[in-house]
């Protein structure tokens, strides 16, 4: 196994790597809507959050060696499940056919009281 760091996206805020590759393999944590330069979200609105979530996982895989086009595996965490056509609209400009599988869910609270967090896997 391998850890995946990137200065172009947010560092961790706990014990975990930004990514991990094992084998073809790259599994993206969680990115909250963090901007890498500034330390703190990109916007409070969901859209841009969505936005700023799916750039750092973009910045993540380059640094493994991979793109957005190879992700096989989204889940989606939302604050409130009320933002979906919000965040689904920005998640759409990110992804082509064939799309990758998804799995998105509200939960009570996310770190920091993002809006969004989302996570993936890929392959290279």
């Amino acid at each position: 196994m391998k850890a995946i760091q990137t200065e172009l996206a947010p560092a961790a805020i706990g014990p975990y790597s930004q990514a991990v590759e094992i084998g073809n393999l790259v599994f993206v944590s969680g990115q909250l809507p963090i901007d890498p330069q500034t330390g703190v979200f990109a916007s409070e609105e969901i859209k841009e959050q969505t936005r700023q979530s799916l750039k750092n996982i973009s910045e993540i895989l380059k640094a493994a060696g991979t793109d957005m086009s190879h992700i096989v595996k989204t889940t989606v965490f939302l604050a409130d499940m009320a933002d979906f056509a919000a965040m689904n609209e920005v998640y759409a400009e990110f992804f082509s056919a064939p799309f990758p599988a998804r799995a998105a869910v509200a939960v009570r609270t996310l770190p920091k009281n993002a809006l969004v967090e989302i996570e993936c896997v890929a392959g290279k």
